[in-house]
């Protein structure tokens, strides 16, 4: 019998570090990250001016800036910026404490998915701490919606996802995905899932002072009536499937795994980004579980809601 995979908090086995460039300022972005003690969470240490350092938690209530890509801010100037595909691999491979130690205002986008991320991990290790696991568990429905564009978070046994993208463009045209999140599945049918772009866009973002490290090394480029990258798409709906990664990267804002289906129609950053403070705005739509501390089971991988079939409610 093995011990319950998800009853336990996790960390990092051995230090990442990883280099590349920012997606979005162009500039080159380095990171590195360190194992970290249970309950400290998810934090970025931000190197800041006169050789000061600032921590932010990756939490939904740090979210500055959700136009195109997720920023954190200290308030006061500190930012890093496209955090979704890193913490989209630490929440799908169910890592739970890590310092991420970033030399810029960005982290770096790499091939633009959260492959290399949750290749990294995968050689570093990860390593169970002696500390139970604690769970948002979702107890009734909360709804966000803006214009055509809504999102939808219920009770559910476990980490579900429903995404749905409806793009005017032949290319994309209307997308849904459905899928139980597990590390499994994480790593095979999303993290490969790259960000994507309409060339119709570019020159408006470059004047927004966006985009300015999107390339075809790291990004789908979408053209009137195909695909620009001349490898095409590593999925038939890659689209759709990088939409839900950046779901679990965003969702994984709420401080610790989340028991709950989430539905989004039309949605982006802002959009989970809203369903996260519309869950947490209401006291009675949610509450923090503890896994059972000793539990076995006979297979490898379950999904990570069984381990808090036994928990104690806890608000703390």
């Amino acid at each position: 019998m093995a011990k319950f995979i998800g009853a336990r908090q996790t960390t990092l086995a051995n230090d990442i570090e990883l280099t590349g460039t920012g997606v979005h300022t162009g500039a080159p972005a380095a990171i590195a990250m360190y194992p970290s003690e249970a309950d400290t969470g998810i934090r970025f240490i931000v190197s800041g001016d006169n050789s000061s350092s600032v921590v932010l938690p990756a939490d939904y209530r740090a979210v500055s800036n959700t136009t195109l890509c997720t920023v954190l801010s200290d308030g006061n100037g500190t930012a890093v910026a496209t955090v979704e595909h890193l913490l989209a691999a630490l929440r799908g491979l169910s890592v739970d404490n890590v310092l991420i130690d970033i030399d810029s205002g960005e982290v770096p986008i790499l091939d633009g998915s959260s492959k290399p991320f949750v290749d990294a991990i995968d050689d570093a290790g990860i390593h169970e701490l002696d500390r139970p696991r604690r769970f948002i568990k979702v107890l009734k429905p909360v709804r966000v919606s803006e214009g055509a564009s809504w999102a939808e978070i219920h009770p559910h046994y476990g980490f579900h996802l429903d995404v749905e993208i409806d793009f005017d463009s032949p290319v994309i045209g209307r997308q849904r995905l459905q899928i139980e999140v597990t590390p499994g599945s994480f790593r095979h049918e999303l993290a490969r899932a790259r960000t994507f772009g309409f060339m119709s866009d570019v020159e408006k973002l470059w004047a927004a002072g966006l985009a300015l490290g999107a390339s075809l090394e790291n990004t789908v480029a979408i053209g009137d009536d195909r695909i620009v990258n001349q490898e095409g798409t590593r999925f038939p709906d890659e689209f759709v499937r990088h939409k839900a990664l950046d779901a679990v990267g965003d969702l994984a804002l709420s401080g610790a795994p989340l028991l709950c289906a989430y539905r989004s129609s039309r949605g982006g950053h802002k959009l989970n980004h809203r369903a996260l403070e519309m869950l947490f705005a209401d006291n009675e739509a949610w509450e923090l579980v503890e896994a059972a501390r000793h539990m076995e089971v006979g297979h490898g991988e379950l999904n990570l809601g069984l381990a808090a079939a036994s928990y104690a409610a806890d608000r703390s």
